[in-house]
């Protein structure tokens, strides 16, 4: 009875939000306008972090600072998305260093997520990792702030966490994008008590407008500012998160919060007609592949086949196959593998895929080398440049909206589902095994030309984030677009066979790809199937900033 009764609610809400959404969903084609400021800038999924990270800057922080800021805002300000409960990288690049370095805090498999767990039937990994409570892997953002204050912030933990603390206590008002998201994944939340509290009222989802208060995470900020990051490893958050795991029959334990940690890697590097291209290594795939698909376009002449063109997007589409089969079967944790780095952003060997491409139609027939080796032992991005010249790009996670749908009782934050990334099949490189990181496409990226800051962005969507980021960084460097036009784009997406474009696409260039033997699905005009992107470029003879943020989310950059 109580099931039907979800079903029945989930369809009538639905309909009344479709009808809704439908009325009010019309877009000006020529909204797209850079934010501009002088000496600092932010840029993020939600205006209320970016307001955050805004305010750190200006009482004195570096981009160090505001980016972790910003990072726990969004526990508040973005929950579908990304916070406390999740994980994902971030790329450094202090003014006073030759050097970037990348931040993988990402989530862990606790020590009993055994292949024999996991894999005991044909479905039993998608059952396990879909949802619920063995979904989740242990969270890496507090530990991050740790490490990272500690080497490049300016800031205490307490002083970065006050605005989150603020922001818990007086609410956000939930936005129309947050109220589809709640409706979208109705059931998921309904089946636990204390997320069904935070994100319905009278049995409903909070409407539009109504503001949403948590002071519950506001109390566990105040834990980690008073008490420092070992509260949430070791102590009563700790304690809290295994105890609501356990509630409901999960393996995660008190010693796998305890084991984990943050880690410097160094991030993979490449080059685009001269520009450095810097962005996250693995255990991400993303960097490794975004840069991989840029080498690959870099041997055309974009700017002649002109932006979305028919030869543009085949090409382009035909280049993703071949780099999403590559990335398929060589990511995985290099705590437990060897990955092939140097191959996959070698330019010769994206020549000899590039000479692979059929000018004239779609092709299926790739098959990727299995190059890893075994050893023996809705996602969000925020963009920050201060007033030195530190950049910083960070994009985070808890998977897919609502993660696990469990939220922490009595400590207000959800937990995340990224144990699902882990393949669906045993005895490959990506396959689950205890306190393994899964792989990932998330790929924040700085851009550099000669040596000097250039461009800060990212942006979540899953295997979309390693396309949405190859064209904004063509929209750029080739089309001459400013930064908000280059992430307000439309933009096309294939993975496999399937090629997915916005609705904004040509009707006449779809007709013809079709013909070239490309199967197409066109989705929303701003669809956030394809991410939502935030950047920052800095011209390179003023040394203004040009921020950019994404109406496909609640986007916005902000500077000074």
């Amino acid at each position: 009875m109580r099931h039907s009764y979800r079903r029945v609610l989930t369809v009538v809400v639905g309909f009344i939000f479709l009808f809704n959404f439908k009325c009010s969903f019309f877009r000006d084609e020529t909204k797209s306008q850079d934010t501009i400021a002088e000496r600092a800038m932010v840029a993020s999924a939600h205006p209320k972090a970016s307001s955050v990270g805004i305010d750190i800057l200006k009482r004195g922080g570096n981009a160090v600072d505001a980016a972790l800021a910003m990072a726990f805002a969004l526990s508040m300000a973005e929950p579908n998305a990304s916070g406390i409960g999740g994980g994902g990288f971030m790329v450094i690049k202090m003014a006073d260093s030759k050097q970037a370095v990348m931040v993988d805090y990402r989530e862990m498999a606790p020590g009993k997520a055994t292949p024999e767990f996991y894999y005991q039937t044909e479905s039993s990994f998608k059952e396990y990792t879909t949802e619920g409570c063995n979904s989740i892997g242990i969270p890496g953002l507090v530990s991050c702030a740790e490490i990272v204050l500690d080497r490049y912030g300016s800031m205490s933990i307490g002083e970065i966490l006050e605005p989150a603390i603020k922001l818990a206590r007086e609410g956000i008002v939930v936005s129309e994008k947050l109220h589809g998201m709640i409706i979208d994944n109705i059931e998921k939340i309904m089946k636990y008590p204390s997320t069904s509290t935070l994100y319905f009222s009278d049995m409903l989802p909070l409407e539009i407008g109504v503001v949403l208060k948590n002071e519950d995470l506001a109390l566990t900020f105040e834990k980690v500012a008073n008490s420092g990051p070992s509260v949430f490893y070791e102590g009563e958050i700790a304690s809290a998160i295994v105890d609501e795991v356990k509630e409901w029959g999960g393996i995660m334990a008190l010693s796998d919060l305890k084991s984990y940690e943050a880690k410097f890697r160094k991030p993979v590097p490449g080059t685009y007609r001269g520009y450095q291209i810097i962005s996250a290594a693995p255990v991400s795939g993303g960097g490794t592949h975004l840069i991989e698909l840029l080498n690959i376009m870099e041997g055309v002449d974009v700017k002649s086949l002109g932006h979305n063109s028919v030869q543009f997007i085949h090409l382009f589409t035909e280049a993703m196959k071949m780099v999403y089969a590559d990335k398929a079967m060589n990511t995985a944790d290099p705590d437990f593998h060897t990955i092939p780095l140097e191959h996959f952003i070698d330019k010769d060997y994206a020549a000899k895929l590039r000479n692979r491409i059929h000018k004239e139609k779609a092709r299926f027939d790739y098959s990727p080398p299995n190059l890893i080796i075994k050893e023996s032992s809705d996602t969000s991005h925020l963009s920050v440049v201060d007033e030195d010249g530190n950049i910083v790009a960070l994009t985070q996670s808890i998977n897919n909206f609502f993660g696990s749908g469990i939220v922490v009782s009595d400590a207000g934050f959800l937990l995340n589902d990224h144990l699902s990334d882990f393949d669906a099949l045993p005895n490959r490189p990506n396959s689950i095994a205890p306190h393994k990181r899964p792989t990932s496409s998330i790929a924040p990226t700085i851009v550099l030309k000669d040596d000097r800051p250039f461009m800060t962005l990212g942006t979540p969507g899953g295997t979309r984030i390693i396309s949405a980021l190859a064209q904004i960084i063509m929209n750029v460097i080739d089309f001459g677009m400013s930064m908000d036009e280059a992430i307000e784009a439309p933009r096309v997406h294939c993975l496999r066979r399937q090629l997915y474009m916005e609705g904004r696409i040509d009707g006449d260039v779809i007709e013809i790809l079709k013909s070239m033997g490309h199967p197409i699905q066109v989705r929303e005009d701003y669809d956030k199937y394809f991410g939502g992107a935030q950047g920052i470029l800095i011209h390179p003879e003023t040394r203004k900033l040009y921020g950019g943020a994404d109406s496909r989310r609640d986007g916005v950059a902000i500077g000074f």
